[in-house]
């Protein structure tokens, strides 16, 4: 057992609903919840911000180097600035699957993630906590659900915050995410040895909560 409970390692693609489950069962036991999809979309965006391409791997790695992270109340602060919004953009979500293949970006983010977490009590959520970050995690689990379903959350999330989207376009941005995610060479998506496989299609929310925070409890007794 770590210092302050387990560490809790949530993967899985784009619309899964990691973001919502971790936040929710991170506030039911307590927990930290780091959002490491947040770390590259911030990458990205900061990117943007100062001119580098998102195909720089040696320029984004360099500038990965130098930035502050935190998480304040569940929120990404970088250099003190909390971007809030601005992460979850379709363009900084694109940048976020393109800057994450370079290796020089992950090896700046890999100490870290695991800075944020060595300690436990912790819900981390992205695409290779399980398999690359904590391997050695408590409790992994990856999250799956069908195209359509991803689709159909991440355009209303879109629509919520007044960028214009369909239905079509979503699905064909998600599938292409996987493919980038799931073919890069370094890290690639997949299920970590050891994880529990949930499906959220269909599934309400708190059932899900239940379901997951009852398997870190039988994790936190052994």
């Amino acid at each position: 057992m770590r210092a302050r409970g387990v560490i809790v390692a949530i993967d899985g693609p784009a619309g899964a609903g990691k973001s919502t489950l971790s936040r929710r069962v991170a506030d039911k036991l307590g927990y930290t919840l780091v959002d490491t999809g947040a770390l590259y979309r911030a990458v990205a965006l900061w990117a943007r911000r100062r001119g580098i391409a998102w195909d720089d791997g040696a320029a984004l790695g360099a500038m990965t180097a130098t930035l502050g992270f935190a998480f304040v109340d569940g929120a990404l602060e970088v250099d003190g600035e909390r971007p809030g919004d601005a992460l979850r953009t379709s363009e900084t979500s694109t940048g976020a699957s393109r800057v994450s293949a370079h290796p020089e970006v992950r090896a700046a983010l890999l100490g870290v993630q695991r800075d944020l977490g060595r300690d436990g009590g912790v819900v981390l959520e992205g695409r290779d906590i399980g398999t690359v970050v904590y391997p050695d995690a408590e409790v992994k689990v990856f999250l799956v659900a069908t195209d359509e379903e991803r689709a159909r959350r991440r355009l209303a999330e879109l629509l919520a915050r007044g960028e214009a989207s369909t239905f079509e376009g979503v699905l064909e941005e998600i599938r292409a995410r996987d493919k980038r995610d799931e073919e890069r060479a370094v890290a690639p998506l997949r299920m970590a040895k050891g994880a529990v496989r949930l499906d959220t299609t269909g599934r309400s929310l708190d059932s899900l909560v239940e379901e997951l925070a009852a398997i870190v409890a039988r994790a936190a007794t052994h």
